[in-house]
């Protein structure tokens, strides 16, 4: 029997569990002895280059690529699953890679950051989203008040970033912090 490709999406703000979540499917897969290949942007240097890492340590096996076409180029053909870490920071090619892996039967689990810093949708995140089969999407608890956290805070010498910063820098904790929606701040 051919396997029906499908596409799940992993979201939410950083600090929600996206990539726990992403270990934690990628494990079954294995139980399942399924074959996987697992892929990370190469611009995300805050772990090792080999591994997709959870912020509480837990790692996977992966390959650094630096292009969206490169996973298109890598994915073997009798691979079952194809996951895709932090897909915010790849180009917009990586819809079209998930669609054309969906078509050829597989089952591609992708995680990412559905919003920026800034509180607005994130590279492709919207479009993977639209195309999913399933959306999962995380909360983490905001530093502030302890409610449900769907937004990453970027700091800047403790301060809230400016709308005007660049979209992308690479952190964790030392740049970053959950918040719910009211005490997310972004200076203007």
């Amino acid at each position: 029997m051919e396997s029906k490709g499908s596409i799940e999406v992993i979201c939410g703000g950083m600090f929600s569990g996206k990539t726990e979540e992403m270990i934690r499917r990628l494990r079954r897969v294995v139980i399942a002895k399924q074959s996987l290949q697992v892929f990370k942007p190469m611009v995300d240097t805050r772990f090792k280059s080999g591994k997709i890492t959870s912020h509480s340590g837990e790692e996977f096996d992966a390959v650094a690529v630096e292009k969206s076409q490169d996973i298109l180029d890598l994915a073997l053909p009798e691979i079952l699953v194809v996951a895709i870490d932090e897909a915010q920071f790849f180009d917009a090619g990586v819809v079209e890679v998930a669609d054309k892996l969906c078509q050829t039967g597989k089952r591609v689990i992708i995680n990412g950051l559905n919003l920026d810093f800034k509180g607005e949708p994130f590279g492709s995140m919207p479009d993977l989203m639209a195309k999913a089969d399933d959306i999962t999407l995380l909360k983490a608890i905001c530093v502030v008040c302890g409610d449900l956290a769907t937004r990453t805070q970027r700091l800047v010498n403790g301060r809230p970033a400016k709308y005007t910063d660049p979209l992308v820098v690479i952190g964790a904790e030392e740049s970053y912090e959950a918040r719910c929606r009211r005490h997310h701040e972004i200076q203007r």
